[in-house]
């Protein structure tokens, strides 16, 4: 029984996938393998991929490549590759298919030749995207985080020189903060807020940071959470603050409002209850004999 159990688990084959509200990113892909291995085959995307466990033999091009644990690999479109567990225990990847216009049919040639990136901090920053992209209702942190991506994909890709320098821009900071502002609610779209300024996203993302040291989908994050302080201090139920303040459900609300508040949005209302409570109990009768 010890044995067949021991094989059961060398066999494993656990897979998600699903495709996010986000442009560009096509499917979201995780795995934990341990015995498969993948035979040569072609996407029509791009396959961003970083490994969480084990490690990933794989031949692109007629070369073979591996992706430990700290590189971070891009797979360019049309390009035939296979992939095969490096490891007696298989692997766990996190793999993004991007769509192919993300990063330009020049960057093809490139990515064959050094497909395996060794930059922490693009592992990192894939790392985030993937959190973000797991619950719906951050999809415009989902989308900042994916345009940084892609211009640092481009810097590792293009050669030396070939981009312009991150330039501060204060005028264009400030006409984003004015259009986040003025959809707390409703929100907006990476894509279509650099199309109304207009800019670069990578540009207006960089330059909004830059501005006022925050990104601008934790800015918008923080004030809806502002909006939703005063709601529930007035009264209002969680799930009713989740949908007049913009968040995608209660959950969503709750996650964004712990992790600034430092509490669940309804200990935060029940304290303001219990203030209130208290400032009538203290009050003074003023309605006479």
């Amino acid at each position: 029984m010890a044995g067949r159990r021991k094989d059961q688990g060398r066999t494993q084959r656990n897979v998600s996938a699903w495709r996010p509200r986000v442009p560009g990113v096509v499917e979201v892909f995780h795995a934990h393998y341990t015995e498969y291995a993948y035979p040569m085959h072609v996407h029509d995307a791009w396959t961003l991929l970083i490994v969480d466990a084990g490690a990933v033999r794989y031949d692109l091009d007629r070369h073979e490549h591996g992706t430990p644990h700290d590189t971070v690999s891009l797979l360019p479109p049309h390009v035939p590759h296979n992939g095969s567990p490096a490891t007696p225990d298989g692997f766990r990847k996190r793999v993004l298919y991007l769509d192919a216009s993300r990063l330009g049919d020049e960057l093809i040639g490139p990515a064959v030749d050094s497909p395996d990136l060794r930059d922490p901090v693009l592992r990192r920053r894939v790392g985030q995207l993937h959190a973000a992209l797991a619950l719906p209702g951050d999809e415009l942190e989902a989308e900042s985080r994916l345009t940084l991506i892609g211009e640092r994909l481009r810097t590792h890709l293009r050669p030396a020189g070939d981009g312009d320098a991150a330039r501060r821009d204060p005028v264009l900071a400030r006409r984003l903060r004015e259009l986040l502002d003025e959809r707390i609610v409703a929100g907006i779209a990476l894509d279509e807020a650099a199309a109304l300024v207009p800019a670069h996203p990578a540009h207006l993302v960089r330059a909004f940071s830059g501005a006022y040291g925050i990104a601008p989908h934790q800015y918008l994050m923080s004030r809806r959470v502002d909006r939703a302080r005063r709601l529930l201090l007035a009264g209002l139920p969680p799930a009713d603050v989740a949908g007049a303040t913009g968040f995608y459900d209660q959950a969503h609300l709750t996650r964004h409002f712990k992790r600034l508040v430092g509490v669940t949005p309804g200990r935060y209302r029940a304290s303001g209850a219990r203030s209130r409570g208290a400032d009538a109990a203290e009050a003074p009768d003023l309605r006479g004999p």
